[in-house]
């Protein structure tokens, strides 16, 4: 069974007639009007963008709108899915605009360059970057299509630790390379879905099989491991050490929760340990707030989330307290199944038994208890 974060389903939705999304918007046009030469470049947009298209759902009688594939637009004014032609590969595609944010392309090329050198390096893939020809200092950057973190929910504690030492190592190895992200929190850590989705699913609306019908099958993490990476560096900064210490102003993402930015005294801050708390705040909110089994994480959890900047440990020094947890952890524990704290008893006497069953299946096909891609 699995569990995903989706649009609910048409059928639950009252329909009306100004939900019919029959214009693009503006956002949409720009796509749409360079689908041409994006098709030379070799990706095909869906079929909502590319010129002269007609909804489905004027066309038809038989359907609602909401249960035809193009009436789901883009989530994002900059961000697309398309099918890469020369093999069929789904991919995600970012427009970036160099004055807006200025590193980005070069900040994800650099680390992307030797993903495959070193293991330690969780940075997205770029596959390619394509500079549009009519739009000054504007990029697309081309990645693969990936899947939020937790979603599917994870299984077992084996499989949150994998999905922590892939993290931590890949803060590990920005850090090393003096790139802090600056904004590494849960929507900006993803995981390649190929292993667990053969088949892959429908990009925009992920609950449904890439081909519009039914849902899409999947594996569990640890029958098929899977790799996670940072993504989105649009705040992200590289320094020099002949500089000295960084030091920044603030600078808002998605957590506004950070504690050096909400009463900012006007001195320039080490970006280093906001990273740690951003990371740290999701490990709080997704991991300890949501599951029941992993409270022998919270006394890290809680330096890396402290008041003072100053006080949080590095990152080097989170791998080392991370790897005195690792060590006190046996292969029970580390299969032994995560309760979501909103699980009622009934459910989790069923979810027991199941998990039971799948646990003796892993162990007699020699599955490790920590599922970590080759």
């Amino acid at each position: 069974m699995s569990d995903f974060v989706s649009d609910p389903p048409a059928s639950s939705l009252p329909w009306h007639p100004s939900l019919l999304q029959n214009n693009l918007t503006p956002s949409e046009h720009w796509w749409r009007d360079r689908q041409p030469w994006l098709a030379q470049r070799g990706y095909m947009l869906r079929s909502r963008y590319r010129p002269g298209w007609v909804p489905s759902w004027s066309v038809r009688t038989d359907v609602f709108a909401m249960e035809c594939e193009d009436w789901y637009s883009s989530k994002s004014a900059f961000i697309l899915d398309a099918t890469r032609t020369s093999d069929g590969k789904q991919v995600i595609i970012m427009r970036v605009k160099h004055s807006l944010f200025p590193q980005e392309v070069d900040i994800a090329k650099l680390l992307s360059a030797n993903i495959q050198l070193d293991s330690r390096n969780h940075t997205v893939p770029i596959l390619d970057v394509l500079d549009v020809p009519d739009a000054q200092k504007v990029s697309i950057l081309v990645m693969p299509l990936l899947r939020t973190f937790n979603d599917p929910p994870w299984q077992t504690v084996g499989e949150v630790i994998a999905f922590l030492l892939q993290v931590f190592e890949g803060m590990q190895y920005m850090h090393e390379k003096n790139v802090a992200h600056r904004d590494c929190q849960g929507p900006n850590i993803m995981f390649d879905p190929q292993p667990m989705y053969p088949k892959m699913f429908h990009p925009r609306v992920q609950d449904r099989s890439h081909n519009w019908k039914g849902k899409p099958k999947h594996f569990s993490r640890t029958a098929r491991p899977v790799k996670y990476y940072y993504i989105d560096f649009g705040l992200s900064r590289k320094y020099d050490k002949v500089d000295g210490p960084p030091r920044e102003r603030p600078i808002r993402g998605g957590d506004k929760s950070v504690p050096e930015f909400q009463k900012w005294d006007g001195q320039l801050l080490d970006p280093f340990p906001t990273d740690i708390y951003y990371f740290g705040n999701t490990i709080r909110t997704d991991i300890l707030q949501a599951y029941r089994g992993l409270e022998l994480l919270a006394p890290l959890v809680e330096d890396m989330v402290h008041q003072e900047p100053d006080k949080r440990p590095t990152i080097h020094a989170v791998i080392e307290r991370f790897d005195l947890i690792l060590r006190s952890l046996n292969h029970r524990k580390l299969r032994s199944r995560i309760v979501p704290r909103n699980e009622d008893t009934i459910q989790r006497f069923f979810h027991s038994i199941t998990h039971t069953f799948r646990t003796v299946r892993y162990i007699l096909t020699r599955k490790p208890p920590i599922p970590l891609p080759p």
